[in-house]
């Protein structure tokens, strides 16, 4: 194995640790679902709630303690100050709660998200799911997931199936766009779901495909990419590129990506 291969598998390890930290931030969250907690409305005009934050905090803390040497970019904080001009090879993106949205409707597909970031690629992840208590994460053989503490076991992305693919798609996608990248991207269902959990739906093989024809951050889906390459999944651009990350001079925006399975 040479160098660089030593240094993915060295970041793939660091998933499990990336998973206790989004867990004890799923922990915090939790109870302030369906708590009526108010909803304030950022700059961007998103909705944020005292759980965004409460989150945010707890990891940025344990993120200090254990990788003191690793800068973070993450959601609230590039809210409130902005994202960074210029940020190293290597950072991690976090997304405290990912689809605020669905946790103020009282919707269960929300997350919490740590991803890391080396040479414009995501290399280590993790992905929890609050209410459900499924974590996603990144290890030296693939992707993995644990349920409420348990014991982890791998997942793996399947194989299309024939007549029955699965595109996971936006709970406000209009019919006739459903339509068009049905016959665009040739899957034959589609489930409206929230947050970062498509990628992970997708990892874990009970869908098979994302278009995103729409605006995201880096830290909305850095942590998902990771889990749903470790399962043998991808993220591309629709013309079949790299999704890179650290894009400085676009304030950590992406472009259009479709997340696949195998």
């Amino acid at each position: 194995m040479d160098d660089a291969e030593d240094s993915l598998t060295d970041n793939a390890a660091l998933g499990p640790t990336l998973a206790d930290i989004c867990e004890a931030a799923a922990a915090l969250i939790l109870p302030l679902w369906k708590s009526g907690v108010e909803v304030l409305t950022k700059a961007d005009e998103s909705p944020v709630t005292e759980a965004d934050r409460r989150g945010e905090a707890l990891i940025l803390e344990r993120l200090a303690q254990r990788f003191p040497d690793i800068p973070v970019v993450s959601e609230e904080y590039s809210s409130e100050f902005g994202t960074p001009d210029r940020i190293g090879p290597r950072f991690f993106l976090v997304d405290p709660l990912d689809g605020t949205k669905a946790f103020v409707r009282g919707d269960p597909n929300f997350t919490v998200n740590i991803g890391l970031i080396d040479n414009g690629r995501p290399v280590a992840g993790a992905v929890c799911a609050p209410p459900t208590g499924e974590t996603w994460f990144t290890g030296p053989e693939g992707a993995m997931k644990r349920v409420n503490g348990g014991p982890a076991v791998p997942v793996r992305a399947r194989v299309w199936p024939k007549g029955a693919a699965v595109a996971l798609v936006s709970h406000t996608m209009k019919e006739e766009t459903a339509v068009k990248l049905a016959q665009e991207y040739g899957f034959d269902l589609r489930e409206p779901m929230d947050s970062s959990i498509k990628f992970c739906r997708i990892a874990e093989g009970s869908a098979d495909v994302y278009p995103r024809h729409g605006p995201t951050m880096e830290w909305d889906i850095a942590a998902g990419h990771a889990v749903l390459e470790a399962a043998g999944g991808s993220v591309l651009t629709p013309e079949g590129q790299a999704v890179a990350y650290g894009k400085t001079g676009d304030g950590f925006r992406n472009g259009w990506f479709v997340a696949r399975g195998g």
